[in-house]
């Protein structure tokens, strides 16, 4: 693996493969126990945490466990539940207006296809696949940061791809059975091993590499 140059399919598919060595264990960290949950969750882990927002579910979903009590909460009380997190009063709206249209549109559902999940209020492509993997089992990758920024490091992808261009090009160098367990091991391995705060990158780089030769 030369990280000077871009990775090749195989090359890249190695590196998934090494990192899955060094976290067996990653997995999605926003704690729910449905679909729906899972999609709130999601929805308010923008530009936070998913320690920050697993502190805050509990008590949200507990006041408001389906999308018809959350469509009908009162958004004060949606914001004073969630205000500890970052952008809450976008958020609540988002929340709200999102159980709403699942309500109307979906039966109470939450969609399982892109298009349709695309079409709630503070979802995009990025959540979107994040729920299709989690909640429903359909391969698919979700670039946040860490993706974007792993990906990059390694010369998986161009560093001036976007992140749409960081997905597909995923998408076409790693085998599809890959996809959704790729999202997490690159996530947590920008996480906890190659931060994005200043570090010795070389180190990551000799950690996959020696876990590649395993």
């Amino acid at each position: 693996m030369d990280v000077q140059k871009l990775l090749n399919h195989e090359e890249t598919t190695k590196v998934i493969e090494a990192m899955g060595k060094i976290f067996p264990e990653a997995k999605a960290e926003l704690n729910h126990r449905s679909p729906f949950e899972l999609l709130i969750a999601v929805i308010l882990s923008a530009q936070t945490t998913d320690v920050g927002v697993n502190k805050a579910t509990p008590g949200l979903f507990e006041a408001y466990p389906t999308p018809e009590a959350m469509m009908n909460a009162d958004l004060e009380d949606l914001e004073e539940k969630i205000k500890t997190i970052g952008l809450y009063r976008n958020k609540a709206k988002f929340i709200k207006n999102t159980s709403k249209k699942l309500v109307e549109d979906f039966d109470g559902k939450v969609p399982d296809n892109k298009k349709d999940l695309q079409t709630l209020p503070g979802v995009g492509r990025k959540t979107a696949n994040v729920v299709l993997s989690v909640a429903f089992d359909e391969p698919a990758i979700a670039v946040d940061t860490h993706v974007e920024r792993v990906a990059k490091k390694f010369n998986i992808v161009e560093e001036e791809a976007s992140v749409i261009q960081v997905e597909n090009t995923l998408m076409e160098k790693l085998p599809k059975d890959l996809w959704s367990v790729a999202h997490h091991r690159l996530i947590f391995f920008g996480r906890y091993q190659c931060p994005a705060r200043k570090h010795d990158h070389e180190e990551c780089i000799a950690l996959v590499k020696k876990n590649i030769e395993k």
